[in-house]
């Protein structure tokens, strides 16, 4: 965490919180590490990996251009999401290696049945804030 009246922590962006249970997709060696280790910091637990077979509150799914269909890595991610869980769309910036064009995010999210609602900012790296609609959350238990 940063020190009062310093600059928000990639958790505090990502709105991470104590006890959330936090899964990663598409971890590789250019994942930050500096991220990582705030999110888990913040949320008191380590990431849970691909494999891990829980309820989660947050997905952290990095995603570059070329790692394939988004549209089919968002549906796997939603899979072990809460109602409320929230999917943060990890894309290297503009300029980097790997950038993302933000339509494919905007185009892509509807079509897995979610709805973009904001964006944060972590250094190279670009979040976008991924939610199921109310509405849909709501019906899944009817």
């Amino acid at each position: 965490m940063v020190a009062e009246g310093g600059p928000p922590s990639y958790a505090q962006k990502l709105g991470i919180q104590k006890n959330q249970v936090v899964q990663e997709l598409g971890w590789d060696e250019d994942t930050d590490d500096d991220i990582r280790v705030d999110v888990e910091d913040a949320s008191g637990g380590e990431l849970l990996d691909e494999d891990a077979d829980e309820v989660v509150d947050v997905v952290l799914l990095w995603w570059r251009d070329g790692d394939g269909d988004l549209v089919d890595r968002l549906m796997d991610a939603i899979a072990p999401l809460a109602d409320d869980g929230i999917i943060w769309v990890v894309t290297p910036k503009t300029g980097k290696p790997g950038h993302v064009q933000p339509a494919e995010i905007a185009e892509s999210a509807p079509t897995a049945g979610l709805m973009q609602t904001s964006s944060a900012n972590l250094g190279d790296w670009i979040a976008s804030r991924l939610v199921q609609p109310k509405s849909k959350a709501a019906g899944r238990h009817s």
